[in-house]
């Protein structure tokens, strides 16, 4: 007989014949065992998730000089609604986001941030179809740079293997406009995603009983080429590299190297690299230290004409490297001056990025973080010194609850000559950022059965 129907018609029963009340806790204890192991079995699981973050900014220089940015102050926001499910073999993930400043006309932007399945075998194979925020190794080249607010997502086909220590990966990206679909050619611009075709691979290795991990990525993008009436075509640009991690105890390495090669969007051929090193320190749970050095490749013959004139220089190959689609505001400084926004005339005399910082615990729920930036183009400047400047970051963190905590910073720029005529920057020399972040990201419904 039926568990529940059974337990059903004895409480009728005992309930006419005035069974004593022991009596029912004898049956609820019979039955126990059989509602357990009914609990044990429930594999769906759906959640709904909130994200609302508020964020200000004040700053007093910036670029260009003669704009409006160089003394502003406003506040931002994002919500995201965020719906996940899972059960074995399935998972999906919808997150609509909303973003806008405080006061601005008309509604913001709406839009599909992530909506994805992913289907997975118990062997460790898996695919996975939809809008991905990616995130590889630590998020130099490919990252969802969730610091700006739109963040960054891609319409991919991910497919691969995870187990026993490997993970490999294969991504596939095709995008179209609209209005192509009608036979109207193949040409792409304007997208949301800056390249027409994406093939990515990625293999991570962590090696048994060591604190070792080590990833080789290799990426080939076709940046649409020509014009919509004349000679539409795909330039194809590769990336190659790897990154390390060894983790011992109190200390964490990292280390990675990538090369550019193929075309730009403009036929020129590419030929662009980049290394990092980075240490940290953690003594102990309430401190910690870190270093490190970021060297990004430049444009070779990099002239920097004086202001209200024009410059032109003759590129025979890209020399400076672009980290493309990677989380840039974690690294190369929190003023975002590099690698988010671009040198005037667009040319790129790459970087040197030194650094040194360290964070501090003062109370359990409390983290400060302080960051010294040294700052320098790596290509050699014809009529100019290749130092851009210092910059001090400092950030507060303030975890009032598990999904409510208060984030501010201040950072202070001394900029130089090169840097006042590569960014069109302010000619004081003293560049000022202030801002706050106030996240709430409740959980607001979750079920299982």
């Amino acid at each position: 007989m039926n568990p529940i129907l059974h337990r059903t018609c004895f409480w009728c029963l005992a309930t006419l014949l005035s069974v004593p009340q022991n009596v029912f806790s004898q049956e609820r204890d019979s039955i126990a065992p059989a509602n357990t192991s009914v609990s044990e079995k429930k594999n769906n699981l759906l959640t709904v998730n909130l994200q609302l973050l508020s964020h200000g900014e004040t700053r007093n220089g910036g670029m260009p000089k003669d704009a409006a940015e160089d003394n502003s102050h406003f506040i931002m926001g994002r919500e995201r609604l965020v719906i996940g499910y899972q059960r074995p073999g399935l998972e999906t993930k919808l997150n609509i986001q909303h973003n806008g400043i405080w006061g601005q006309s008309g509604k913001g932007a709406f839009n599909v941030q992530e909506a994805w399945a992913k289907m997975s075998l118990k062997n460790g194979l898996f695919a996975q179809i939809g809008r991905v925020a990616l995130a590889y190794d630590d998020e130099r080249i490919i990252g969802p740079n969730d610091w700006a607010m739109a963040s960054l997502s891609h319409d991919v086909l991910r497919t691969g293997f995870e187990g026993h220590g490997h993970k490999a990966h294969l991504i596939l990206a095709y995008n179209q406009n609209p209005e192509n679909i009608n036979g109207a050619g193949d040409f792409y611009q304007n997208g949301a995603q800056p390249y027409k075709t994406m093939l990515t691979t990625w293999y991570h290795y962590d090696v048994p009983s060591l604190p070792i991990g080590a990833s080789i990525l290799f990426m080939n993008i076709g940046m649409q080429g020509g014009e919509k009436e004349n000679n539409p075509h795909n330039e194809y640009q590769q990336l190659l590299g790897g990154y390390i991690s060894y983790q011992p105890k109190q200390w964490k390495l990292e280390g990675s190297y990538y090369h550019q090669f193929g075309k730009g969007e403009d036929g020129i051929k590419i030929d662009a690299w980049m290394a990092s090193a980075k240490a940290a320190w953690t003594p102990a749970n309430n401190y910690g230290f870190e270093t490190g050095f970021d060297y990004l490749s430049g444009d070779k013959n990099f002239a920097v004409p004086p202001k209200g004139s024009f410059g032109m220089t003759r590129h025979e190959k890209i020399r400076g490297f672009n980290p493309i689609y990677g989380s840039h505001h974690k690294f190369y400084g929190a003023m975002d001056f590099f690698y988010v926004s671009t040198y005037v005339f667009g040319f790129t005399p790459g970087l040197q990025n030194a650094y040194i910082g360290g964070h501090y615990k003062p109370l359990k729920k409390l983290t400060l973080q302080a960051n010294y930036h040294y700052l320098a183009t790596a290509t050699k400047l014809t009529n100019i010194d290749m130092t851009l400047g210092h910059e001090i970051d400092i950030q507060a963190k303030y975890v009032f609850t598990k999904d409510i905590s208060l984030s501010a910073g201040f950072s202070y720029m001394t900029g130089t000559e090169t840097m006042e005529k590569l960014k069109r920057a302010s000619n004081d020399g003293n560049l000022r950022w202030g801002w706050f972040s106030l996240s709430v990201t409740p959980r607001i419904f979750t079920t299982k059965w």
